[in-house]
């Protein structure tokens, strides 16, 4: 038990000391490795306007992976099926109550998948959408209504979503929004400068919020 402790311990150290993010890779068959210039360069965005120093050379780690332990914030994303193994829900679960952070990004049609997954991770809490005077909104740039509409998918309002542990927001699901795709190189998507820098922004909101909190 003394060993489970210190390992523990030690995870959690790795998170607050770290200032690093990845990609979360999970089972299921959907397709988590989309959006590939999306955090490259929401990472140089971020470097280069709010004065974090955070490696660009982004790393995926795996769901069930100790691994994970190593950064403050997870990126998830993709568009069809999630599935979480005990293993990956009990280590995504002391990932976030240790001081981790993820964010999941819908890239279009991720959302029955994942909200039945996270019930895995958190048996006794559900999803609830994040009031727009939430710090998450303003912690680098202002967005007085919430989350922004990136793309437009089934035309629906964007909204953002969460799981809060001990008053922490933990983990950000952001829906209708799109804002990996938003962060993409300007060719893959021809989203006109001013959508893609306000996608950009509310990413360096997220970074700046996961590694402040």
């Amino acid at each position: 038990m003394k060993s489970l402790f210190s390992l523990f311990f030690l995870m959690s150290s790795l998170v607050l000391l770290s200032q690093d993010v990845a990609i979360l890779k999970y089972k299921g068959g959907g397709d988590w490795y989309s959006n590939p210039t999306a955090l490259p360069n929401l990472v140089k965005y971020c470097n280069d306007n709010i004065d974090t120093n955070i490696n660009e050379n982004i790393q995926t780690v795996e769901a069930g992976s100790i691994d994970i332990f190593q950064f403050p914030l997870l990126h998830m994303t993709g568009h069809g099926n999630v599935f979480f193994s005990e293993d990956d829900a009990r280590n995504l679960r002391n990932y976030l109550i240790s001081g981790g952070f993820l964010h999941i990004d819908d890239n279009y049609g991720m959302e029955p998948y994942i909200t039945k997954e996270l019930l895995k991770v958190f048996p006794n809490k559900e999803l609830i959408e994040i009031p727009k005077d939430h710090e998450i909104f303003n912690s680098a740039y202002d967005f007085p209504n919430g989350l922004p509409k990136i793309h437009e998918h089934d035309g629906k309002a964007p909204q953002a979503f969460g799981i809060f542990h001990e008053d922490r927001l933990v983990l950000l699901f952001t829906f209708e929004s799109d804002l990996g795709d938003g962060w993409e190189d300007p060719e893959v998507h021809n989203d006109p400068e001013d959508v893609r820098e306000k996608a950009l922004k509310m990413g360096a909101n997220i970074v700046k919020y996961a590694f402040e909190n």
